[in-house]
């Protein structure tokens, strides 16, 4: 902590015997001291002195000579050693002479003595930081020393009543008293309850349920509940007396050993480290989250880390032992210490008017290092934490420090990116929204940048002219010896509000202050011509305004940025017609280009193409899309069709105007589209069928004619980044195999038309397919089987028929090709080896050509003739094994009908029971009986038994057939 930080200044120094007009024939001896905390305007000083008086004094903390006398009374003849303020009931507790004394806080009201306490060695008031109960009806020991008992004169403690309340607990011999204090119709109630077993107390501390209690011996906790006690630690031997203080209203307790003060929270733990004094305390007190210490000659204050931060010497007033006060309740910023003779007050000094004092010496460092330490100790806010770094900031940026005053303006939370604005442009739409007056005045309001540089240079040039004179001068030395020039300061400003600004995007403002960020923001990528970061702003989410800057970058010929801009607008009409514009530059460019040159130009181009098909990818303005499909289409096919089939839009194009608009001569656009509309869309519209058709017919015709039959090759030669997987997959095969796997998938198409194309043409395997649409067998048996020549096909083609007559029609066609073609021998006997079996052996031979040499079909017709004798004898053992069988079940079904049973006059029925005699019965195959009543009821599958005999057939073995 820097030397210059101070946290206590001195108030005043006052004599309570001149205030009070006591005559100097009596002096006072000053003994004890508290203070009461009553608003920011007045705060009351109690003063106990060795005589029995107590005096008292207000003071205004916030004005040094406003010292009045309010009162005096006197309180026996003895010294005073404890005063409580009992802020909740309004009243005062004295201790003297080992007598309680209550009074009120204006000590307006006669004295109270509470005669019923004697020999009290010490008193303290109870803090509570949560809700509690006084204490608990059931009374319970403690240890073996420890007893609670409860006056009889009077109500129980723990009973509920109305008004304020306060409690105290007090030493008095060998027991404590717990005191309760009812404020009522202006009159305080007191309620006792004695906890025994103690001696030789000395301090005491009263927190919730938990009195902290101090001897020569030691700390140890009571129970205020169950009177029960624990030691917390013992006292060394020649230790000083035990002193403790509660700190954070009652949250925490300081307990004192000599110079050590160990804190330990309500349950006697110990919590956070010790403090370290480098006096022996005569006294202790808290102000704000600082701890105060009285020596004999000085003060001094401590952070909770043990850190001290200030020494106070007040020896210049006295010698001894001081004496300290402070508000219990810690809701003051003020102090009282005491000699025997004078009382001197000190508050806590102005943190802010501290750090303002720093910054006006250009300590900038010292300023944050001096707030950094206040936030720790809680005693600023995070707000104001945030105001210091603005203000810093603020003023290094006018001392053209640029990088160091945005790294403060970045640590600041609490600052809003308006205010930078007025640095940029002065007069703008986000005028009104700059705050003001937030600053403590200690730098220029804003400007310009160009004038706050101009102003800034001119001061330095006086005070370097000052510094060779002798003069002092507060400069920085780099600008002694090395003066930036003003371009370099400008863009080293802009950059760093840039860097500013592009951190502050992140960050949650309102709308009109995101759209001044992100517009000044490209005002100043435009002013650095930094194009990269430009287009990247323009291309992301953005809150640029367009009318701010589309003139501007139109005039400086961003126009990519502009079209860009655009596109994150939803602008798509101005977007996609600034990319055509610098497409057709791109185009013209070329030649008059170098050939150094070329490929760039083109892959710029190309570029061009890409950003607007990604707008028309998503655009579901039909018009839109179509008008600016042609000029797409001329740079890059690929990219055209990734247009039309793209289903990121939300409604799709009208396949009719797709149609019309693709220019005639883009024939792979045509078909890729088609393609996609019947494969991807499942589009069932036979016209869609039939051009796609068509439009691979004529392909293939042409490809047919040229010789080619390499894949289909696209204009540019390049698959386009953005071209959609599928259809680059759809385009692996060439133009007649996609044209032949669409013939045999669709049914949808208008086989007719496409035959008055090919027909004349060398596409067999097409016309094949195209005949069986239309269900001419003979004409595709005729093509497969001898202009193809594919014999596997052809009779593949016959088992698809189903029919044996099929085979026959193609043996023929074997047999007799016509056209003075050669019969196909090697074929016929192929078709009758596979098949042949299934032929009629009569309807074979009458086929069989004389001319057909014998060798080839020897072995065909004998197996033909063999197989057909091995089916006739088959078919007779079969028939005449289901004849056996069918004798055997009737055989079997005899003798199971024919079966003997005796029943006599005990038989009864399975199912109910019944005797049954000469009734007429029923027995099933698994030998149960019934009467036939109750078999007309459970019906002849299903026996008493729960066995059906439809699902569980029942099996008798026979003289053909065994299990």
């Amino acid at each position: 902590m820097d030397s210059s930080f101070t946290v206590l200044e001195q108030l005043t120094e006052l004599d309570p015997a001149r205030v009070a007009n006591l005559p100097q024939s009596t002096p006072i001896t000053i003994r004890s001291v508290a203070i009461s905390f009553r608003s920011d305007s007045e705060t009351l000083i109690y003063v106990g002195t060795g005589g029995g008086k107590l005096i008292l004094l207000s003071i205004n903390p916030s004005i040094s000579d406003s010292v009045q006398f309010v009162q005096l009374i006197s309180i026996g003849s003895r010294l005073i050693e404890t005063i409580l303020v009992l802020s909740e009931i309004e009243r005062v507790l004295v201790l003297s002479d080992g007598n309680l004394y209550l009074t009120d806080t204006l000590l307006s009201q006669p004295v109270k003595k509470l005669g019923f306490l004697k020999e009290v060695t010490a008193v303290a008031r109870r803090f509570r930081t949560e809700s509690s109960n006084f204490i608990s009806e059931t009374t319970e020991n403690g240890d073996s020393s420890s007893e609670i008992t409860e006056d009889s004169a009077g109500p129980s403690l723990s009973d509920t009543h109305c008004g304020s309340s306060s409690s105290a607990v007090a030493a008095m011999g060998k027991k404590l008293v717990l005191i309760e204090m009812i404020l009522s119709d202006n009159d305080v109630k007191v309620h006792l309850k004695e906890i025994l077993g103690f001696d030789g107390i000395k301090a005491m501390a009263w927190v919730n349920e938990s009195i902290f209690v101090g001897n020569s011996n030691g700390y140890f906790l009571v129970s205020s509940e169950t009177g029960k006690s624990n030691d917390i630690f013992t006292l060394p031997e020649f230790s000083r007396n035990p002193k403790l203080k509660p700190l954070l209203q009652g949250e925490e307790v300081l307990l004192l050993v000599d110079n050590l003060g160990v804190v330990i929270d309500t349950l006697g733990q110990p919590k956070g480290g010790s403090l370290v004094f480098k006096c022996m305390p005569n006294g202790v007190c808290q102000l704000g989250s600082y701890v105060v210490v009285s020596g004999d000659a000085k003060l001094e204050m401590y952070r909770r880390n043990g850190e001290c931060i200030q020494v106070v010497d007040v020896g210049k007033f006295g010698t001894g032992g001081l004496i300290l006060g402070g508000d219990d309740m810690a809701k003051g910023e003020m102090v009282a210490v005491a000699t025997t003779s004078k009382v001197i007050c000190y508050r806590k000094a102005s943190m802010e008017e501290q750090i303002k004092a720093l910054l006006k010496k250009k300590k900038y460092r010292e300023a944050i290092s001096l707030s950094e330490g206040l936030k720790s100790d809680g005693e600023i806010t995070k707000r104001i934490f945030s105001f210091v770094h603005a203000q810093v900031g603020f003023l290094l940026f006018f001392d053209l420090r640029f990088e160091e005053a945005v790294d403060h303006f970045l640590l600041s939370e609490e600052m809003d990116p308006s205010e930078i604005f007025p640095f940029i442009t002065q007069e703008n739409r986000w005028s009104k929204l700059v705050p003001r007056n937030r600053y403590w005045a200690l730098h220029p309001p804003p400007a310009p940048l160009e004038e706050v540089i101009d102003a800034a240079l001119a001061r330095i040039q006086n005070m370097i002219f000052l510094k060779r004179a002798g003069l002092d001068a507060n400069l920085d030395e780099r600008f002694l010896f090395n003066l930036p020039s003003r371009a370099d300061l400008l863009e080293l400003a802009i950059r760093n509000i840039i860097r500013y600004l592009v951190a502050s995007r992140n960050k949650e403002f309102s709308p009109e202050v995101k759209d001044g960020v992100d517009t000044l923001l490209m005002y100043l990528y435009r002013a650095l011509d930094l194009v990269p970061e430009m287009e990247n702003l323009a291309s992301s989410d953005n809150s640029c305004v367009v009318e701010e800057l589309e003139v501007l970058l139109n005039n400086s010929g961003h126009l990519r940025t502009l079209a860009f801009l655009y596109g994150s607008k939803g602008m798509d009409s101005k977007s996609v017609a600034i990319w055509r514009h610098l497409a057709r530059n791109y185009a013209a460019s070329l030649r008059r280009e170098t050939a150094d040159t070329l490929e760039r130009g083109t892959s710029s181009e190309r570029k061009a193409a890409e950003e607007a098909s990604k707008i028309l990818q998503l655009s579901s303005d039909q018009d839109l899309v179509l008008e600016h499909l042609s000029w797409i289409s001329d740079i890059n096919e690929d990219l055209a069709v990734t247009i039309l089939i793209s289903e990121k839009r939300t409604d799709q194009l009208s396949p009719e105007s797709v149609l019309a608009a693709i220019d005639v001569r883009k024939v792979a656009i045509r078909q890729r589209y088609l393609q996609w509309l019947i494969e991807d869309q499942e589009c069932d519209d036979p016209r869609y069928h039939t051009l796609y058709a068509l439009s691979l017919a004529k392909s293939a015709l042409e490809q047919v004619a040229t010789g080619s039959d390499s894949t289909d090759e696209r204009s540019n030669g390049n698959m386009s980044e953005d071209c959609n997987d599928e259809v680059e997959n759809g385009y692996k095969f060439s133009v007649r195999e996609r044209l032949q796997l669409f013939l045999q998938a669709s049914d949808l198409y208008d086989p007719e038309e496409l035959l008055d194309v090919v027909n004349d043409s060398e596409l067999w395997l097409e016309k094949a397919i195209l005949y069986r649409k239309m269900g001419q067998e003979n004409i595709v048996l005729q093509i497969l089987a001898l202009k193809l020549e594919d014999s596997e096909a052809a009779e593949q083609y016959c088992a698809e028929i189903g029919r044996d007559d099929a085979y026959i029609q193609l043996l023929d066609l074997y047999l007799d090709p016509q056209n003075g073609k050669e019969p196909m021998f090697s074929a016929a006997v192929r078709l009758l080896h596979n098949h042949g079996e299934s032929l009629d052996p009569l309807q074979v031979l009458e086929r069989l050509s004389p001319e057909m040499p014998l060798q080839l079909a020897t072995d065909t017709i004998l197996r033909m003739l063999r197989a057909r004798v091995h089916h006739h004898r088959q078919g007779q053992i079969v028939h005449s094994m289901s004849r056996a069988i069918n004798l055997d079940a009737k055989l079997t079904r005899m003798e199971e009908r024919s079966r003997h049973v005796q029943l006599n006059d005990e038989s009864m029925c399975n199912s109910c029971y019944a005797r049954l005699g000469t009734k007429l019965f029923v027995m099933y195959p698994d030998n149960s009986v019934v009467c036939y009543r109750c078999y007309r009821n459970q019906g002849e599958s299903t026996s008493t038994k729960g066995r059906n005999f439809k699902q569980d057939v029942s099996f008798r073995p026979g003289w053909l057939v065994t299990r």
